[in-house]
């Protein structure tokens, strides 16, 4: 993970683990990752991940278990609600671009679609096996 210098590593580490938990990478209810191993994975001080997942759980997007560790939570309706808050922060900054730009709403609202689209056919769309060269 690149870490951006410009916004604390603790605060950048609750936006990469809010978005493990919406896209199901840690799906509601599944163990999180120790402190430690967090730490070692992504070349952090403990203290920072620790800081980071207490804001999950202020957050009420995780919880822990004495000994047995941080579980992400099984409340969906929170997860979906995070979810919900992500993508209309990202819609934020696409808007105040696409406004920038002097583009209008229809055809911002086009421009997505036709994104939309695109990016769903191109993830439905199986790889093709590579041809052995000689």
């Amino acid at each position: 993970m690149e870490f951006d210098t410009t916004s604390p590593i603790w605060l950048q580490l609750v936006t990469e683990f809010s978005r493990r938990i919406v896209t199901s990478q840690w799906p509601a209810g599944s163990r999180i990752p120790s402190v430690r191993e967090l730490a070692a994975d992504l070349n952090v001080n403990p203290n920072t991940i620790q800081r980071a997942l207490s804001e999950l759980e202020r957050l009420e997007l995780c919880f822990s278990e004495r000994t047995a560790g941080r579980f992400v939570t099984s409340n969906t309706d929170r997860i979906d609600t995070l979810r919900t808050e992500l993508a209309q922060e990202a819609a934020d900054t696409f808007i105040t671009s696409a406004k920038g730009f002097g583009m209008q709403p229809e055809r911002a609202t086009q421009l997505i679609r036709d994104r939309w689209e695109q990016i769903a056919a191109t993830a439905s769309t199986p790889p093709q096996p590579q041809r052995e060269s000689k």
